[in-house]
């Protein structure tokens, strides 16, 4: 297929957002095939981005024309005919979901996962599979099985983790909006390295079935787009209690975020944590975020200084608590039911250690064993339940931040994308890099990115916003006045 750049309002279909694009279907201007088609050509002539790891025309095709025959009987969601891709951590029935791995090499899941079905149901056109870290494990998409993900603003560096095909599939117009998963960072952070908007529900807002576990107390769906617009419109398709599925799901009734998008800031108390602004973070990314403030100041808003002070325990306690539910949720991949299965064996035991040798990357195996460690005899009191302790008291933190502030305002990360296998020999590295995001996760709160500048080598920054539990809707309209006021969001790297 040769890439069709079809205009529509004197832009390339790609250059729309999610919104623009679905009135425009409404409208009948354009059909769902010919977007999908056009989407579909994109993604195959930039697939030295690695973005993909599964694609399907003929099924992507097929629900394009669903969707058309919908428009045409006036019975269209609120999404019908938009293109979406998925993360591939959530299963999908009509596509093969590996979860970046080879453990789950051309497994096929007899069902979709929630947040998949909803977007489906709201008339959503999926593309195909995006790639992503193992297991949703890292912060640079280099640890996928099959292939990196590159960054399209530079090629010669990580587009971020572990969502990284989807930030990339979004900056590069692959797609016009994607969904992630963020454990500990995972949206906010490809966002903000690919200069595109994502943000991370409340835990428990949107369902984690048949999301492919890493940490359960942590992991979350959320959306990834150009704008705060388009974001709110694919949250309020994917949020909603799941109680006969997801024990963990919030008895919260589904909430249309587009609602409160264009509200003033006047008076609006935005917090900085002194802790975010330390010895850590680079100038260029200190330079933007404090132009964003200013920006902020202008809009109404005004700053309030605050303190995190438990935020540098952030990181060993999410590299306990993490690890150690990675180490019982991946025990489930031992060959017997599903998955890989090493091909020669002498018995039982001996299958479990090839397979999972065979089938697991350097850096599941390093999560497994460190949360195989936390949780043995003799150190779970040690580590894993004070790990716990310090948990609540960085929860705590921000409970008591959020009196003297409605939304928190900060760095998503210390730097900007660092080169392609810069990182490799200390994996450390990638773990410190998630030092601003990681109290956020822990405290199970809503957090999202949003473009805000350039900082070297004109990589994109994205400034972390954090709100109280359940008010998506007040980050969604801080980040959606902002970028009234900016531009950043509607820059694209050359070429793309």
């Amino acid at each position: 297929m040769s890439v069709q750049d079809l205009t529509q309002g004197g832009g390339a279909l790609h250059e729309l957002g999610v919104t623009a694009l679905a009135a425009r279907l409404r409208a009948r201007e354009v059909s769902a095939v010919e977007v999908a088609q056009h989407f579909l050509a994109r993604a195959q002539s930039h697939a030295a981005l690695g973005a993909f790891l599964a694609i399907d025309e003929a099924t992507t095709l097929a629900q394009a024309r669903a969707a058309d025959q919908r428009l045409a009987a006036g019975t269209a969601g609120a999404l019908e005919g938009v293109p979406l891709a998925h993360k591939d951590i959530f299963v999908t029935r009509d596509f093969p979901t590996t979860a970046g791995s080879k453990m789950l090499e051309g497994y096929r899941s007899p069902f979709d996962a929630t947040v998949v079905n909803k977007l489906a149901q709201a008339g959503a056109v999926t593309l195909g599979k995006l790639n992503c870290d193992e297991f949703a494990m890292g912060s640079a998409n280099e640890n996928s099985a099959y292939h990196p993900a590159r960054n399209p603003w530079d090629t010669s560096r990580v587009p971020g983790g572990s969502s990284g095909g989807s930030a990339v599939a979004v900056a590069a117009g692959l797609a016009p909006a994607v969904t992630g998963t963020d454990t500990g960072g995972s949206i906010r952070q490809p966002a903000s390295f690919c200069g595109i908007t994502g943000i991370k529900p409340t835990y428990g807002r949107a369902s984690r079935y048949g999301m492919v576990a890493f940490a359960s107390s942590l992991d979350q769906a959320g959306p990834m787009a150009r704008s705060a617009q388009d974001c709110a419109l694919l949250l309020s398709a994917m949020c909603g209690p799941d109680p006969d599925r997801d024990s963990t799901s919030l008895d919260v009734p589904a909430e249309d975020f587009s609602r409160g998008l264009d509200a003033r800031l006047d008076g609006l108390r935005i917090g900085v944590p002194r802790e975010f602004f330390g010895e850590g973070l680079a100038s260029d990314v200190r330079t933007a975020i404090d132009a964003a403030l200013k920006v902020y100041e202008g809009l109404g808003a005004r700053i309030v200084e605050i303190s995190l002070p438990h935020t540098e325990l952030s990181i060993p306690v999410y590299y306990i608590i993490a690890p150690a539910e990675a180490s019982s949720n991946l025990s489930r991949f031992d060959g017997v039911k599903f998955g890989h299965r090493a091909s020669n064996y002498s018995d039982l035991v001996d299958m479990y250690r090839k397979t999972r040798a065979e089938g697991f990357g350097d850096e599941v195996k390093r999560r497994i064993m460190i949360g195989t460690y936390v949780l043995s005899h003799g150190y779970y009191d040690a580590y894993y339940l004070q790990a716990q302790r310090i948990r609540r008291m960085i929860a705590d933190d921000f409970l008591q931040a959020f009196k003297d502030c409605d939304i928190i305002a900060g760095p998503v990360a210390p730097t900007v994308a660092w080169p392609l296998g810069g990182h490799h020999n200390d994996p450390l590295a990638d773990y410190l890099a998630d030092i601003f995001t990681l109290p956020a996760s822990l405290a199970g709160l809503p957090g999202m990115s949003v473009p805000v500048g350039f900082g070297s080598g004109g990589m994109p920054v994205g400034l972390q916003l954090i709100g109280n539990y359940l008010q998506e809707s007040r980050l969604l309209n801080a980040a959606h006045q902002l970028q009234r006021a900016t531009d950043w969001h509607q820059r694209t790297p050359e070429g793309y």
